[in-house]
């Protein structure tokens, strides 16, 4: 099948390569020429563990291409994705302005029947939306051109990307078209071999299932970080409490990590997303407006416990604070809404010195960030510890699992240890020589 995606960020990238990869002919557009070339020459501006050995693959064996102009990249294509951004605007609503210039250009320049499929995550009546821009652009031409508009929204973990598309647990695709539900079931069916995985349902359902679905994803983290919150004032262990929990097949153990709150970005973007769609239809969203509220402390936490120990001793101000992990989550360089960023800006606002370290994020981290005073960026785990007051974990990245602590020891100038991920045993830590301070359990003094 001849297939054009439009944007080449995490979703339309691993979309195209996936669907180059078994043997569609895949065209990407992306406006900045620079993106372009870099992808024509088989490298990928994105971490994603295995996209680039997709795209190069692919690209050289000519199934996958790229492009700036739309008019060249849908001509042969019966099927044109939507995957470009839709970031929060100010208010927290969702910012469609790069859809709808899409949208605007598919109608100025298809000229056959096209499937125009909505996989960018957009509020409940985009589809509507695409479909009267589109249609008002055609008639303006004075064409009448034949096309539909698709709901297909993605449900890909960053960092996870390409094994979530090749192996997904389900498709969902909102038509009231039956050849349309044909086309994205044929597209579909090499990655539902073992079972039927796709899920034909309305626009506006399937519209509606992907903000419920991170939305439900995001309420599981802030519930567990709420609970670790009790649990450190009442003396309970929350690991204790999510084991027994997790047991419970009703709720399972999946997404019930405490830790430093949410980031990336769907969860934050989609959950003010929801809130702000219900709102403009008269309601009042509170449980989702509480998942949000809760998540915005849960970020500031760790920062908190490190100015509590520190202001029986003179405060913050002039000591250096060691920081593992700046993305917002192993696997991935986004640092999108990362809870690493306040910790950063908190801390720094009132004096100290951050000496940070990721193991893919650095760079990105040094265009978005680098600009914050008392914030330095090293590329060695080690070398942000020599000479620092404390370490703090703020990202579960695999090399933090299991360290050196005799070295960590031997670099700080005390051995303190801030950990938002509880990756490490108190008691352990405690038998070590460390103070320990971790998420929902007792600190180790």
């Amino acid at each position: 099948m001849n297939v054009c995606i439009v944007g080449t960020g995490y979703v339309g990238l691993v979309s195209a390569a996936c669907f180059a990869e078994m043997g569609n002919n895949v065209f990407c557009v992306d406006v900045n020429p620079h993106v372009v070339e870099t992808l024509e020459s088989g490298k990928v501006h994105i971490y994603e563990p295995g996209l680039e050995e997709l795209v190069r693959r692919n690209t050289a064996e000519g199934r996958l291409r790229f492009t700036t102009d739309l008019g060249e990249g849908m001509r042969d294509a019966l099927v044109v994705f939507i995957t470009v951004g839709t970031p929060c605007a100010d208010d927290g609503s969702c910012d469609l302005s790069f859809v709808d210039a899409v949208a605007r250009e598919i109608g100025q320049r298809m000229t056959s029947p096209k499937i125009v499929v909505d996989k960018s995550t957009v509020p409940v009546g985009t589809a509507d939306r695409v479909r009267e821009i589109v249609a008002g652009e055609l008639e303006k031409r004075g064409e009448d051109i034949h096309f539909d508009v698709v709901s297909n929204p993605e449900f890909l973990k960053e960092g996870d990307a390409v094994s979530d598309f090749m192996k997904p647990d389900r498709v969902i695709v909102g038509t009231g078209d039956e050849e349309s539900a044909k086309v994205l079931r044929d597209l579909y069916s090499p990655f539902a071999r073992s079972r039927e995985k796709l899920i034909v349902m309305g626009v506006r359902s399937a519209e509606m299932t992907k903000y419920a679905a991170n939305c439900m994803l995001a309420t599981k983290i802030s519930f567990i970080n709420e609970v670790a919150n009790i649990c450190e004032r009442v003396g309970a262990n929350v690991s204790e409490v999510r084991a027994g929990i997790g047991s419970d097949s009703r709720i399972g153990y999946s997404f019930i990590y405490p830790g430093v709150g949410y980031g990336g970005s769907c969860f934050p973007k989609d959950v003010k997303a929801l809130i702000g769609t219900a709102k403009e239809y008269g309601y009042d969203a509170k449980l989702i407006r509480s998942v949000d509220e809760v998540n915005n402390i849960q970020k500031r936490v760790l920062a908190e416990k490190v100015k509590a120990y520190f202001e029986p001793q003179g405060g913050v101000e002039g000591r250096t604070l060691a920081l593992w992990g700046i993305a917002f989550k192993a696997n991935t360089d986004d640092i999108r809404e990362a809870s690493a960023t306040e910790v950063i800006k908190d801390l720094t606002s009132l004096g100290m010195k951050v000496k940070a370290f990721d193991p893919v994020a650095n760079e990105r981290a040094r265009e978005e960030i680098g600009h914050i005073e008392g914030l330095e960026i090293l590329d060695s785990q080690y070398d942000v510890l020599e000479g620092a007051d404390a370490l703090a974990v703020v990202t579960d990245w695999n090399q933090f699992r299991d360290p050196d602590f005799e070295k960590i020891k031997a670099l700080l100038k005390a051995p303190i240890v801030f950990d938002g991920r509880n990756l490490y045993v108190p008691e352990r830590m405690g038998e070590a020589g460390f103070a320990y301070f971790s998420i929902g359990r007792l600190p180790i003094k």
